[in-house]
């Protein structure tokens, strides 16, 4: 199920706006690839916090 419009997974709900807005956009393209739900879920979380630790 693809996320938008500030939906996202329970799982995001207290991660900071930014991580969780980087990791719904992950998880949405991974599940456009075939990846089932739940690890789509937790790449995408896992991607993003990688995402803004390289940034800074």
């Amino acid at each position: 199920m693809p996320w938008y419009n500030g939906d996202y997974p329970p799982s995001y709900k207290n991660q900071p706006e930014d991580i969780r807005e980087k990791a719904v956009e992950i998880a949405n393209a991974l599940l456009k690839e075939g990846i089932e739900e739940g690890e789509a879920i937790a790449t995408g979380l896992k991607r993003a916090r990688q995402f803004f630790e390289e940034k800074q």
